[in-house]
């Protein structure tokens, strides 16, 4: 068993630099720390994903649907559904890829596969 607080977990905020906290042949598991008045600019992902917020406020934007996203709020995307995710007052994120690496997803890179 492993065990994370991501209340407490260092992930560099003011970046788009991710902290990954785990990766193993199907998932990938990522913390994300929002400043305020940051945003993950419109982007999609290979893999299905699964956004917790874990503190502070979000607006998470997806086509024409948009959710303003408390702590214990779960979004999930689809493979390459095209998303975007911004913070005026600052937030933690748990982010969850699965199946990881996806299908046609670039190999290596910082954390793992």
């Amino acid at each position: 068993m492993k065990t994370w607080n991501l209340m407490e977990i260092d992930a560099p905020g003011g970046t788009v630099d991710p902290t990954v906290l785990m990766t193993d042949d199907g998932t990938r598991a990522i913390a994300i720390r929002l400043e305020p008045g940051q945003e993950l600019r419109d982007h999609q992902v290979r893999e299905r994903a699964w956004v917790v917020v874990v503190e502070g406020e979000v607006e998470i934007v997806s086509g024409d649907d948009r959710v303003s996203g408390r702590p214990g709020t779960l979004v999930t995307f689809d493979p390459r559904e095209r998303h975007a995710i911004a913070s005026a007052t600052g937030g933690r994120l748990l982010l969850i890829l699965a199946p990881w690496p996806g299908p046609g997803h670039y190999p290596g890179g910082p954390g793992g596969s």
